[in-house]
């Protein structure tokens, strides 16, 4: 039954990081999940609310934040691996905001690839993708 709830349980919160993208056009202010759809390579930044855009990056960064902490949780079951995973995310994004913010700032011409995967780290669960594999890693060959 215990098997059967964490399958569940990661279901449900995979689900919710599915529903953070596919909501995202609704849920967060981001001029620039358009532009990078299109040929940014030659264009300047659209217009950007800077502090608007940072504050609703961080808000979907927190909610990633959360349910990816979650399901590390219900795979692992270990504190400590929560509290470095939660430490570890707080760090980067510390790291990448001042990033971002920097290249919003200064990187009004083109190319904007950097601007382009600061933003992603920050708005994707890409950390869970690698904190995954690396604690499945370290606890078959500690065991």
């Amino acid at each position: 039954m215990t098997q059967a709830l964490n399958i569940f349980s990661i279901v449900v919160l995979a689900f919710l990081l599915i529903c953070i993208r596919t909501f995202e056009n609704n849920l967060f202010y981001d001029p620039l999940l358009l532009f990078f759809k299109t040929d940014h390579t030659t264009q300047s930044l659209p217009q950007i609310h800077t502090i608007k855009l940072i504050v609703f990056t961080v808000f979907r960064f927190l909610m990633n934040t959360v349910i990816s902490l979650a399901i590390l949780w219900v795979v692992f079951k270990k504190v400590s691996v929560v509290k470095f995973s939660a430490m570890l995310y707080g760090v980067l994004l510390v790291i990448l905001l001042i990033m971002f913010f920097l290249l919003l700032k200064f990187s009004a011409e083109a190319p904007h690839m950097l601007l382009f995967y600061t933003r992603r780290f920050l708005i994707q669960p890409i950390f869970l993708l690698i904190l995954l594999p690396a604690f499945y890693f370290q606890k078959i060959t500690t065991s």
